[in-house]
């Protein structure tokens, strides 16, 4: 990825589309619910709800690039909706302080009209510190709330509740309707006892018993996995066990986001009598705030500079890393590619990657594991221990979540496309009907009308995908990513004839500039070929030089080089035509 920097992140537009067919007005009866990211992916989540005059909007957050958006930075929810009707946002509602749910912010939040953000406390302040990048922008507008705190914004009362994730301040969200809640969880787990949920989660839900809940939108990440997921306590007991036994140095790697794992092994090397280096910018950041309200106590000597840890034995160090996920230019990558400024592994050196791999990061990671390997570190992953724990709930906790809070409709949300599938077949299983239950994409208007009816309606809120590349935000264009792969999997050939404008004829030999595709040196009798492919193409096309189009002339050199190309090679490389008329 780029650096962000602080430098001005400018908006523009992509291809021109035909218009869409107009979303009518919503009705006084009915409550919208419009997934605007997250139901199609991991990651990008934001979801408005819709009532009268109101909306409220429902996390922000962006996805990381993917193998089909070669080249931009971010991918982004689609605000197109929300851009058009700014006047009646009341607010943006934010679950917790993952990327995934706040990312999107500083490229979103100008474009909806700065709502006020309303989240909790160290949520808060890590979105303060990622806009401090961002400093061209309007300044943002935070109300910290309380946990079980009651607002009234617009013309609806909105509450707020404690749920368990792997973030400290995780809320799930309320906005009371006249036909009863719309109940939103946001990223959930259960803390449970062997399947049995802890006194506090079951006292969070218990408040459901006693209210009416419309409609219930959850998170699908884990459902599709059996029983219950493992405890973060798991998690800790063996962090605890693994640093108290460690007779060498320790490198302990995780997302810097999975703050309250951080705190605890911070508070195990102290105990243990060991020194702490907080290896990577994002982790320091969110450790430092961590700090500052309070979350995490330690002494001032127990976390050291990394320029300093040899003035220590290697047994009582315990580096904290970032990249566990095969990050190219995280702390961890660098270690095991041997270009990090200050640490080389030893042979006694043990890691931790106390972190599951996110789909589509399996290659990257096994290519970090093989360079740390190769380096003689003994390597502990969450498939040959506890040392790591999902921080979404698996089908035992969703059913308990959904037996507690007992809602009329389920719209699921927070996954792939099987992850809701499953989700609503779980729902549908515990008695709701399946006429009450709708699986949305992004972009997806639900409509809830008198309380009584659920259905989505034909017509569909903007959903293409918006991108970040560098400073600019954009609509991605399918030719633009199809073209870059093509780039990147078959290469470019550039030919330049210069032709005389008189005679129609070729000045001189064909200049031909091969990039990706194959090395000319070494094929210097395809390359001959080429040229009288391009001599032929180009006499032919001009033969009557007066009345010749000169872009008729370059989509026929084009056609017959590729053409010839594919014919000798099988590839198809992207071809440049340049004629140059002297």
């Amino acid at each position: 990825m780029r650096p962000r920097g602080k430098s001005r992140v400018e908006h523009q537009t992509s291809v021109s589309r035909p218009p869409a067919p107009p979303i009518p007005p919503i009705a006084d009866d009915v409550v919208r619910i419009i997934p605007l990211g997250g139901v199609e992916e991991i990651g990008r989540n934001m979801t408005a709800i819709e009532i009268g005059n109101d909306i409220f909007i429902l996390d922000c957050g962006f996805q990381f690039r993917e193998d089909e958006t070669p080249g931009i930075d971010y991918i982004l929810p689609n605000t197109g909706y929300l851009e058009e009707r700014r006047d009646k946002i009341r607010g943006l509602l934010i679950s917790h302080g993952h990327l995934d749910h706040i990312g999107g912010i500083p490229y979103v939040l100008d474009r909806i009209g700065n709502p006020t953000i309303y989240t909790r406390k160290l949520t808060g302040m890590m979105i303060k510190k990622r806009q401090e990048e961002f400093v061209h922008l309007p300044q943002i507008i935070i109300r910290e709330v309380e946990k079980e705190e009651v607002l009234k914004l617009g013309n609806h009362t909105v509450r707020f509740f404690g749920v368990t994730h792997t973030v400290p301040d995780s809320m799930g969200i309320i906005i009371e309707t006249a036909w009863g809640d719309v109940v939103f969880t946001g990223d959930i787990k259960l803390n449970h006892n062997d399947g049995i949920p802890s006194e506090e989660e079951q006292r969070s839900f218990g408040m459901f018993k006693e209210r009416t809940v419309l409609a219930l939108l959850m998170d699908s990440t884990n459902v599709w996995q059996p029983g219950f997921s493992i405890p973060e306590r798991n998690v800790y007991a063996t962090l605890e066990k693994i640093v108290s036994d460690a007779t060498s140095r320790l490198i302990i790697a995780m997302f810097a986001s999975h703050l309250e794992r951080l705190i605890r092994v911070i508070h195990f090397a102290e105990q243990a009598g060991k020194k702490i280096v907080i290896d990577g910018r994002s982790m320091r950041t969110n450790i430092e705030i961590a700090r500052e309200i309070g979350l995490v106590k330690y002494k001032d000597d127990t976390v050291i500079n990394v320029e300093n840890m040899d003035q220590y034995p290697p047994e009582r160090i315990v580096i904290l890393a970032t990249g566990a996920q095969g990050d190219e230019f995280a702390s961890l990558a660098r270690i095991g590619n041997k270009s990090h400024k200050y640490i080389r592994l030893q042979p006694t050196d043990t890691v931790v990657l106390s972190s599951s791999v996110i789909p589509g990061n399996e290659r990257a990671v096994q290519k970090l594991k093989d360079n740390l390997s190769r380096q003689g570190a003994h390597i502990i992953t969450y498939h040959a221990s506890d040392v790591h724990a999902s921080g979404h709930g698996n089908r035992e906790e969703a059913a308990w979540i959904h037996r507690q809070i007992s809602p009329k409709f389920f719209v699921p949300i927070h996954g792939y496309h099987y992850m809701l599938r499953v989700h609503a077949h779980l729902a549908h299983e515990l008695g709701t009907p399946k006429d009450r239950i709708v699986v949305p994409d992004n972009g997806s208007i639900v409509e809830i009308k008198n309380g009584e009816k659920i259905s989505i309606l034909s017509v569909k809120a903007p959903a293409e995908l918006r991108v970040v590349e560098g400073h600019t935000v954009s609509e991605l264009s399918d030719v633009l990513m199809r073209d870059r792969k093509a780039l990147g999997q078959e290469g470019f050939c550039v030919v330049v004839a210069t032709v005389d404008r008189r005679s129609g004829r070729l000045h001189k030999s064909p200049d031909i500039i091969s990039r990706g595709f194959v090395y000319l040196r070494d094929n210097k009798e395809l390359m001959d070929q080429t040229r009288l492919i391009i001599r032929k193409s180009v006499e032919t096309s001009l033969r009557n030089p007066r009345a010749t189009d000169l872009d008729v002339a370059r989509d026929d050199l084009a056609e017959s080089v590729a053409k010839f190309l594919l014919q000798r090679t099988m590839k198809r490389p992207i071809v440049i035509p340049v004629i140059v008329s002297i």
